[in-house]
């Protein structure tokens, strides 16, 4: 196979998912990487639908891949909706390729018939099992006489197509593990095309490769058992080695656990993390990080300095680990790096879906004075309507599980007092408030400032968590926040 080293080809690499639901945490880390070596190389990045299985893959889930990938910014130049030379990019549409290269492998002896039923072929895994011999398909069908081909097919049997795995072993260079040999005493004779005719991915992916033009084939570590398999179906094709893609297995995700990342150990859906207001360029920065590093124990990577930065050498071998909390933590220094107009077009969808704000002039000036202040303090988007329902709403109310906190006989002292001393305020600005309450109910009255503050935020925002106290107060305006005060009273 060709060496990277001293491959001249101009680079093409694939994203082709099977979207039987939402993309995953592993699909979008395997498509930032191709997309990454892309742009670094100055190669082409083709996005290609593997979805022949339409029990599965249906078109709303198709559309949701395409637009997950537009959210992220991995934007690709060829593939659906944009179309290139080497289309159609839908696996469904190419059928015919798939039919017309079984046929030839047929007619040219690489591939034959099966006609094994399936009880049949689990008598044989069985008895495998039992002589404790490398399990797989034994060679039945591969040199059926006229006879017995014409017996099963008076059965009524529907063969399957399979190709022939010669003896020896299959060796290739992986660009992250190295040379990797499977012998094909653990390969055995695999199925190409099912007995409805339609193609099984071994088939479909690997001419699509050679068709595509593909050069670099990225993709997880799961895949790695099934090289051998394509890489006989190349030489079936006539595909001469050094025009074969090259290989690059990704570690595994694993799950804190140290389990592969699954929805039983951890939120696996792109859509997921969107719906919670992670930041598109937060999601990506992270997930480069998953066995993948820039150097110098970097973790704030942007998509520019990714492409700059990006080669697949860097690639880590060993299995990688979700962390929530670090991307969790990327997202809340993303948010805190975008300018504030910027933050309020982010945190307006949000708002708007949680029926804080329906987008007035009025509501808008007052979000922009109010967002920065918690712009430092949220880790997602969907934590901003929480922090900022109290300036909005019109019924208020103190939530239930805090209303407890300000309802003894203390409490309605320390805010009867900050009524009192409020009230008489003459310049209503957080300055002038905070000074208020510090002599009112630490310096008078002798409280923490953890106790008095809080029964105060609770009356005037509801909650226990909000926005700084008095910048808060100050938004709410004298009236409002007298008003809740006296009503917690």
């Amino acid at each position: 196979m060709p060496n990277s080293a001293v491959d001249t080809r101009p680079v093409r690499v694939r994203f082709a998912p099977s979207p039987t639901g939402d993309l995953h945490v592993g699909n979008i880390r395997t498509a930032l990487f191709d997309w990454a070596y892309a742009r670094h190389t100055g190669g082409t990045f083709i996005f290609r639908i593997e979805d022949t299985d339409k029990d599965r893959v249906t078109d709303e889930y198709i559309q949701a891949a395409i637009d997950t990938l537009k959210w992220l910014g991995l934007t690709w130049d060829e593939g659906p909706e944009v179309g290139g030379p080497n289309g159609p990019y839908l696996q469904s549409q190419r059928m015919d390729i798939y039919a017309d290269w079984a046929k030839k492998f047929l007619d040219d002896g690489f591939a034959y018939h099966c006609y094994c039923s399936a009880d049949e072929l689990e008598a044989v895994r069985e008895a495998q099992r039992k002589a404790n011999v490398a399990p797989g398909y034994n060679g039945h069908c591969r040199s059926l006489s006229t006879e017995q081909i014409a017996a099963f097919v008076a059965d009524g049997r529907k063969p399957v197509v399979r190709m022939r795995m010669p003896d020896g072993s299959t060796t290739f260079t992986d660009l992250i593990r190295g040379e990797v040999t499977f012998d094909h005493n653990f390969v055995p004779d695999f199925v190409l095309v099912r007995a409805d005719g339609s193609p099984l991915y071994t088939l479909a992916v690997a001419v699509d490769d050679v068709m595509m033009k593909v050069t670099h084939v990225l993709r997880g570590e799961d895949l790695l058992s099934s090289t051998p398999r394509q890489i006989r179906v190349y030489q079936a094709m006539g595909v001469a080695e050094a025009d074969y893609p090259l290989f690059a297995h990704l570690p595994f995700v694993m799950g804190q656990d140290n389990a592969k990342l699954s929805k039983r150990n951890g939120e696996v859906s792109i859509a997921w993390y969107r719906e919670r207001g992670f930041l598109p360029e937060a999601i990506c920065n992270y997930l480069a990080l998953l066995g993948w590093s820039p150097g110098e124990d970097r973790e704030d990577v942007s998509m520019s300095e990714l492409t700059e930065l990006f080669t697949v050498e860097r690639v880590h071998s060993s299995p990688a680990r979700f962390d929530m909390k670090k991307l969790e933590a990327i997202n809340g220094d993303k948010i805190r790096a975008l300018s504030p107009d910027e933050f309020l077009n982010r945190s307006l969808p949000f708002l708007k879906e949680g029926n804080v704000v329906t987008g007035t002039p009025e509501e808008i000036a007052l979000l922009k004075r109010a967002l920065p202040i918690i712009q430092e303090r949220v880790a997602t988007l969907a934590e901003v309507p929480a922090m900022l329902k109290f300036l909005f709403v019109t019924n208020f109310e103190v939530e239930a599980e805090s209303l407890s906190k300000i309802s003894d006989a203390d409490s309605k002292k320390l805010l009867q007092v900050a009524y009192e001393r409020l009230q008489s305020l003459s310049q209503w600005n957080h300055e002038g408030i905070e000074a208020v309450l510090r002599t009112a109910l630490i310096e008078e009255m002798g409280l923490k400032p953890r106790i008095a503050f809080s029964a105060v935020r609770i009356a005037v925002t509801g909650s226990h968590i909000s926005p700084p106290l008095f910048e808060s107060m100050e938004l709410l305006g004298r009236e409002s926040s007298l008003l809740r005060l006296n009503n917690s009273i």
